[in-house]
Order: C-alpha cells, then sequence, then structure tokens
C-alpha cells in the first residue's frame, strides 16, 4: 500500500512516498482505506524533533482521519465492512498517512453523514481533546444553568479552541470569552459561539480586564507561553479551574493561593494506556456525529490540499500549519 514517512527528522521535505504492506487487523481493529486526513501541531513537532525508531526506519505520521471500513478484526462489535468512520488513531500505532490505517474501534465513531470525508477529517483530535478536556478534566456540568460561570479559551481560533467554544457555548451554560489576536480570527471565534474577546497580544489578566472582566471560573489553555503562570493565575477566580495541554514548564507555585485545580488533557491517554473506559472516546465521537448531522454544531475545517494523500500534499499542508497562523484545521483529502 501507499504511505508517507520521514526517515530523519527535520523540514517538510523530509516526508516521502513509500510502499508498505497492507495491515491485517487484530481482534478489535478496523482496517480503513483513508480518504482524508487533517495535519494537526502534533504532526509538525514530531516531524521537527523526533527520529523514527532505529528498528523501523522510517516514521508515518498522521493522527486525524475520516474514509471506510474494509475488514474487521474477529472481536469486532460496533462497525462493518462498508462503514464511512473518522477518528484520531494513537501515538504508539502507525499513523493515519497511508492508504490502508489499522485503528481500535473503541476510538472510533460513525462519520457524520452531513460531512464530507475533508470536513469530518478536520475535527476528530480537536474534538476528542475539547471534549475531554471541558467534560472528563474540568468536569464543568453539561447543560448548565445560564451564566452558571465563566469559560476563558485561550487560542480560540485554532483547531482545539473552535471546537471547545463550540462544545461549550452549545452544551454548557459558561460564558465563553476566546483570546485571539487578528481581526479575522476574532470573527471566527464570535461566529463559533464566544460572547467576548480578549486580546491575545495581552498578557491575560489585562486583556479580560480590558473587556470588563476581573476573572474567570475556567480556563482551556490551548497553547501556552513561557513566564505567562502569573497571568494566568491573576486572571483566574479562586477556586478556579486551568486545564493546560502543552508542556507548560512554568512553576505552578502561583496558583495555590488561590486554591486553582490544575488538570492536563492529553486525548491519547486512553489508547495509549488500554484504559477500561477507552469507549468513551467511540460514544463522544458518536455524539458529536449526530450532533453535526442536527446543526448544533459544525465542522472547523477551513482550507482543503486536494489530491492524493502523497508526500508532496502533505508537505503544502504540514508548511502551511507550521506558519502558525491557521485557522481552524488543514485537510488533505482524495478527489473522488
Amino acid at each position: 500500500m501507499k504511505a508517507v514517512a520521514y526517515r530523519a527528522r527535520g523540514e517538510p521535505q523530509v516526508l516521502v512516498d513509500i510502499d508498505l504492506p497492507r495491515p491485517e487487523p487484530g481482534p478489535l481493529d478496523l482496517l480503513v482505506e483513508v480518504r482524508a486526513v487533517s495535519v494537526n501541531p502534533a504532526d509538525v513537532k514530531v516531524r521537527r524533533f523526533q527520529d523514527p525508531t532505529e528498528a523501523e526506519g522510517h516514521r508515518v505520521l498522521g493522527y486525524d482521519a475520516a474514509g471506510i471500513v474494509v475488514d474487521v478484526g474477529r472481536q469486532v462489535t460496533q462497525f462493518a465492512v462498508g462503514d464511512e468512520v473518522y477518528y484520531a488513531g494513537a501515538v504508539d500505532r502507525p499513523g493515519t498517512n497511508s492508504q490502508f490505517h489499522l485503528v481500535d474501534e473503541r476510538i472510533v465513531g460513525k462519520k457524520p453523514a452531513s460531512l464530507s470525508f475533508a470536513e469530518a477529517a478536520a475535527m476528530p483530535l480537536t474534538t476528542i481533546t475539547a471534549w475531554e478536556m471541558l467534560f472528563h478534566r474540568m468536569k464543568v456540568p453539561m447543560n448548565g444553568k445560564p451564566s452558571s460561570g465563566t469559560l476563558l479559551v485561550v487560542n480560540g481560533a485554532g483547531g482545539v479552541g473552535s471546537m471547545m467554544i463550540q462544545l461549550a457555548s452549545k452544551l454548557t451554560g459558561l460564558t465563553v470569552i476566546a483570546t485571539a489576536s487578528r481581526p479575522e480570527s476574532a470573527e471566527w471565534v464570535r461566529k463559533l459561539g464566544a460572547l467576548h474577546v480578549a486580546d491575545h497580544t495581552k498578557p491575560i489578566d489585562q486583556a479580560i480586564r480590558d473587556i470588563g472582566f476581573e476573572g474567570v471560573d475556567y480556563m482551556a489553555v490551548i497553547t501556552s507561553t513561557p513566564g505567562s503562570a502569573p497571568s494566568l493565575a491573576r486572571a483566574l477566580n479562586p477556586q478556579g479551574h486551568v486545564s493546560f495541554i502543552d508542556n507548560f514548564d512554568d512553576s505552578i507555585s502561583v496558583f495555590k493561593e488561590k486554591s486553582i485545580t490544575i488538570s492536563w488533557e492529553m486525548m491519547f491517554t486512553r489508547s495509549l494506556f488500554q484504559t477500561a473506559d477507552m469507549n468513551a472516546q467511540r460514544e463522544l465521537l458518536g455524539d458529536v456525529s449526530a450532533m453535526v448531522d442536527c446543526g448544533l454544531i459544525g465542522t472547523t475545517l477551513s482550507r482543503v490540499v486536494r489530491g492524493p494523500i502523497n508526500a508532496e500534499n502533505l508537505r503544502e499542508a504540514h508548511r502551511i500549519v507550521e506558519a502558525g497562523r491557521t485557522i481552524g484545521k488543514v485537510v488533505v483529502a482524495e478527489d473522488r
């Protein structure tokens, strides 16, 4: 089968076309014919900083995918050949940048019927991350009472932020505030459901004061900058909750005085450790699929690189994401 891999870390040009054997599904696996993939900041970081393992000699990247099930393992119960699916894969298995891809059925959802493969491929990783951050880590109640609290989404126009804004504004009673730094990104987050926009170029505490808030109850820090911890702590109300995605190397002692709860979100934890609740990701993707089909929330696709899922097209998508000015998600999709 055709695949795209790299043999040494570096710039986008290290991505090359290779041929690999078509994989055989394990007991709980689906074999998916991949029709579209998205490129996430994680793809870019891995390509730039991590060499492949010596045993393999190459690494196939890719997390998000949408495609069609062409084979199933003997213990699969939730899917059948011909099903259209979308999912975010696992960090300890080969990536989705290939013609066929194996994925555990417990982390796969039925593709929204109203979306194309390209539109669906933009959603899984960011949707799972935002959902788990909001409902599993910060434990925000669904369908809460109006004005039951405030949520600040730091970097609201990115992939995860875009999904976080939609989920919080549609499924909770939180007042959603998003940070943005450009007119087009401010317009984007407002369209998704942010009631207020804070200037991302300012320290966070100053940015929220400038729009009339002394503090927020919940803070989803999609990306952080070194030295930002004191400003984040000042922007949180006492006994608030802050959740991070990146490593955040600052000292967290500044959060102690306010008894702030701190959590991290890594959407690959369930698959990496084969947790007892791995099915939670299949279930939430199913819930989101139904919400998309009834018009409650939408894809965050902003740009499609049309053509085969090959090295040339993935290099282009990587360059777009690496430029750091992306709103929403970038997808490579087959022309068929």
